[in-house]
């Protein structure tokens, strides 16, 4: 599988190989910690595309690359990046992502 990995751009826990994500939505529904969303993408054949919205709440859980159909998504190892706690505010983030259609919280205006 090491074909498909797309370098750690620097140091963040979570990034993502816009080139291969489909906006499927799978990576935002199993994040416990509200960290990504989708965001409105005109380029993008379902009309979105996905964000990492909150990498400072990431918990390392790796859901969201072990899900992904596309190798997408891609999670920092452990022993390379400090990652957070899951708190009650990342819980209740993702809760409120998940009823808005896993768009991001805060969507802002086309780029």
């Amino acid at each position: 599988m090491g074909t498909f990995k797309t370098e750690n751009p620097g140091n963040q826990p979570v990034w993502v190989n816009t080139n291969n994500c489909k906006a499927c939505d799978i990576c935002v529904s199993v994040c416990p910690a509200g960290v990504l969303g989708m965001v409105y993408e005109p380029t993008s054949t379902l009309g979105a595309m996905i964000s990492v919205q909150h990498p400072e709440s990431c918990i390392g859980c790796m859901e969201c690359e072990l899900s992904c159909p596309d190798f997408a998504i891609f999670v920092a190892e452990k022993k390379e990046y400090k990652f957070a706690k899951l708190t009650d505010d990342s819980k209740e983030r993702q809760i409120a992502i998940v009823a808005n259609n896993y768009m991001s919280l805060e969507q802002k205006g086309a780029k």
